[in-house]
């Protein structure tokens, strides 16, 4: 019996090894499948500049390290006794001044660094719908809890968003011109926007990234229609009823692993997990003898995964 409808996948090309070095890129699911590919010791980053929702703060970042643009004093503001910036996440929101300066030109370098050599980016979109500073005219990737009457909100056209993942494809292959670009959209809802509007919202993101597909090394991920239509059920959300649970995120994962990753990462992934499960462990006694040889026998595993790859660090 078959109780749901499978979207067809098959693998890749330009597939992720252990030898892959990754960006990611976006909304709150990318924290999610990030989590996953840091679980499993792959090389990368993700979100230096925090959670960032739709493509213009995504390309904003991205033309900013690309052109190891600094911030200023001009671009941060105080609001609520601490200092932001509205081109990041509250995440890198600090009470000082010169520490959020900092941490954002720290970011910047981070970033310019890794689209340099990056080997994939993956960028989750999880909204297009924007917030327009109105004294400024500037359309902001976070709006800080600043009152609501200084923005206004805009959905942004299939075109427009077409035309910034454009920019955002020149921008990293004008530093490096063989990166595999990986553009998924988020199952996460926004229904603060509305029922009406979150559906609109995702339509144009889906619409606009199936229109860049024709690029080179250009790839799209299901995430957004693997739950809404293979995981067509409240049961696979989290009690907000928006955002995806671990169940979700679980079977996503692993049709992203299905995709997306080369199949001789598989053993040392379950070797990862092995030892990522037993330095969780808690014995009922430290000191015994049966939990001294469970130790020693994970510190040997962990050595034969350096030593056939040297950069993993447990």
């Amino acid at each position: 019996m078959n109780l749901l409808t499978e979207i067809p996948l098959s693998k890749s090309n330009n597939l992720i090894d252990y030898s892959s070095h990754l960006l990611l890129l976006g909304s709150c699911f990318s924290e999610n499948m990030g989590a996953k590919l840091s679980y499993y010791k792959f090389q990368g980053i993700q979100n230096p500049f925090g959670i960032l929702f739709h493509p213009l703060a995504i390309e904003r970042i991205i033309e900013k390290s690309v052109n190891q643009e600094l911030f200023t004093e001009e671009d941060v503001f105080n609001e609520n006794e601490q200092w932001h910036s509205f081109d990041a996440h509250s995440s890198l929101s600090n009470s000082s001044k010169a520490q959020i300066i900092e941490d954002l030109n720290n970011a910047i370098s981070r970033t310019s660094t890794q689209l340099k050599t990056a080997s994939h980016i993956i960028i989750t979109l999880g909204t297009a719908w924007v917030y327009r500073k109105t004294s400024s005219n500037k359309v902001v990737a976070n709006c800080h809890k600043v009152p609501q009457s200084n923005f206004t909100k805009e959905l942004l056209s299939v075109e427009e968003v077409v035309k910034s993942l454009n920019r955002v494809i020149t921008f990293v292959q004008s530093v490096n011109p063989t990166v595999q670009f990986i553009f998924t959209v988020s199952p996460v809802r926004h229904l603060k926007d509305g029922f009406l509007e979150n559906q609109r919202s995702k339509a144009h993101l889906i619409a606009a990234i199936h229109q860049v597909l024709n690029e080179d090394r250009v790839s799209y991920f299901p995430s957004y229609e693997l739950m809404m239509d293979e995981l067509r059920d409240y049961r696979f959300y989290a009690k907000d009823m928006i955002h995806p649970n671990e169940t979700a995120i679980e079977y996503i994962w692993e049709k992203f692993v299905e995709v997306w990753l080369a199949s001789n990462t598989s053993s040392t992934m379950k070797k990862i997990e092995k030892v990522q499960k037993g330095m969780l462990h808690k014995p009922f006694n430290e000191n015994s003898d049966q939990h001294q040889k469970f130790l020693v026998k994970l510190n040997v595993l962990k050595s034969e995964i350096q030593t056939e790859f040297p950069h993993l660090q447990f």
